[in-house]
């Protein structure tokens, strides 16, 4: 058994778990903070409902999300000490600031509003989770901040075989931090907009369904079942989820479109062999690749890759906004990475292991970059589809609802999971096209910056511990996973009662704002 393939597979798997409650949280909690606003502001039921109905959601992935995120922390120090002696010196500031300040904004005073229902004027309490979700924000700059250094390492100066911090400002400015936030940030707004709109969509079919909501000639006539609050407020808070979401998964989409635009531009400097990977691009070329091929899954080599479908031009536009300049393909850049760093690794088995001295493979796996490039903007398109098809449905205000189709409102329920698709395959393809580097060398400033995945694992830890911990912690968020759906899954049916009890109470018997706040948060 290779250690370093298995302590790949248990790192990939665990942050790859854990980034499908991130985007969640970073792109739900702005829209809870700005129902609660809104229902500040108006004093309107139906914001009250979508504070604490969303909130609620909200507050289970933040817990899940917390507890896989811990997780992280102890694989850098467990399963790769010497990538954490590499990065040690230059990761601290951005951890440091990430863990003392952004999280612990976070984390207090996203205890504040869940007690403070109530209890703080309703301005401070609407400000309480405002600090929160701008703290869980921040909490993601400085930790993309930190993954942009491997992907690009700047601000330090190598001593004794190491990188020292000699700049912060220009670590916490890196131009590929400067567009990976916007693009991570950009597409867990669409995730929160696709949350919303396929919850709303569900409940508006349910009203039909059951019989509460009609149609008569082609106009909604509201109804009412006061026993489990699906009153007419209960109605008009779905609708504007509904919208408010398809909107918010709009903006998302052309955030992402944008900000990945500059990225990739930014590859092509930066990671050149991380975009020829990505197209499949064998040879120096204009051309993008609609569908490649390889005759030999089990090969990396380029002899048995092939391109069937391409648009001439259109990988020029994408790298240099024009259409006719070559963009590095995998021979070439074979050629220089070889010249510049080598063809072997170092023949040191302490550090390297089984790798000492054996020839290095420049090449990511084609299959992973090219479908993962492929697999996160075919997502977010898609998720952008079922959002203009959602505002077309409810273009007329007032006078619609959902259609009545059981296909229809899965297919809406299906799309929540789209944007988490794009996310999760585009930070994979990040991740995969850096290899064979944990650490990327950036060839316009110093080469010599870098280390290979091949040295950063811990060389004393064995392939059976390894796997041991592998199996573990897979079970563990296995588990974990089962867990949340439940839970979300449970409330979701539940509607705005489970966040809300109290509405399908008689008024004399809730008073307790204590057990109110409690329900609410648990």
């Amino acid at each position: 058994m290779d250690p370093l393939l298995i302590a790949r597979w248990q790192f990939g798997i665990t942050t790859v778990y854990h980034f499908f409650m991130v985007p969640l949280t970073l792109g739900l909690g702005p829209l809870v903070a700005y129902f609660h606003w809104r229902y500040v502001k108006t004093g309107q039921d139906r914001f009250k409902r979508l504070t604490k109905f969303w909130g609620k959601l909200y507050l289970i992935n933040f817990a899940m999300g917390v507890a896989t995120g811990l997780v992280q922390e102890f694989q850098f120090g467990m399963a790769w000490s010497e990538y954490s002696r590499f990065v040690g010196d230059v990761f601290g500031a951005p951890l440091a600031m990430e863990g003392l300040l952004a999280f612990f904004f976070e984390s207090t005073f996203i205890g504040l509003w869940i007690f403070g229902w109530g209890k703080l004027k309703p301005k401070i309490h609407a400000m309480t989770i405002t600090i929160a979700v701008a703290g869980s924000w921040l909490s993601a700059y400085f930790i993309m901040v930190a993954n942009s250094w491997m992907q690009h390492p700047v601000g330090v100066e190598m001593v004794d075989g190491r990188p020292v911090m000699n700049d912060v400002w220009a670590v916490l400015t890196n131009s590929t931090a400067l567009v990976a936030v916007p693009h991570v940030l950009a597409g867990a707004v669409m995730v929160g907009g696709a949350f919303l709109m396929g919850i709303a969509w569900y409940h508006l079919y349910r009203r039909r369904a059951d019989g509460i909501d009609t149609v008569v000639d082609g106009k909604v006539v509201i109804g009412e079942q006061r026993e489990t609050a699906r009153d007419t407020e209960d109605f008009h808070a779905w609708w504007y989820s509904l919208r408010f979401g398809a909107i918010i998964a709009l903006v998302g989409f052309f955030g992402t479109a944008f900000s990945g635009h500059a990225q990739a531009q930014l590859m092509i400097e930066q990671q050149p062999m991380k975009m020829a990977a990505a197209e499949a691009a064998c040879e120096d070329g204009t051309e993008f690749s609609i569908l490649s091929v390889s005759f030999d899954p089990a090969s990396q080599s380029c002899e048995h890759m092939e391109t069937l479908i391409k648009v001439p031009g259109l990988l020029s536009f994408l790298a240099y906004n024009n259409f006719d300049t070559d963009v590095p393909g995998v021979e070439t850049l074979l050629e220089t990475y070889s010249q510049q760093l080598g063809i072997h690794y170092p023949d040191d088995p302490e550090i390297y292991g089984d790798y000492a001295g054996q020839e290095i493979d420049y090449t990511p796996i084609f299959e992973t970059t090219y479908y993962g490039f492929r697999a996160m903007f075919t997502f977010g398109g898609m998720s952008m589809l079922v959002a203009l098809y959602v505002l077309w449905v409810t273009r007329k205000s007032g006078a619609g609802t959902v259609p009545e189709s059981r296909w229809m409102k899965n297919l809406q329920l299906a799309a929540i999971w789209f944007p988490f698709i794009g996310n999760a395959t585009g930070w994979i393809f990040t991740e995969m096209g850096r290899q064979p580097f944990v650490v990327a060398p950036n060839f316009q400033e110093d080469a010599s910056i870098f280390l290979f995945t091949a040295a950063g694992v811990s060389p004393e830890i064995s392939a059976g511990t390894y796997l041991f911990s592998l199996i573990t912690f897979t079970l563990v968020y296995g588990c974990l996973a089962v867990v949340e759906i439940y839970l979300l899954s449970k409330y979701v049916r539940a509607g705005v009662i489970a966040a809300m009890p109290e509405l399908t109470e008689d008024p004399a018997d809730s008073d307790d704002r204590d057990r109110d706040v409690l329900a609410f948060a648990y």
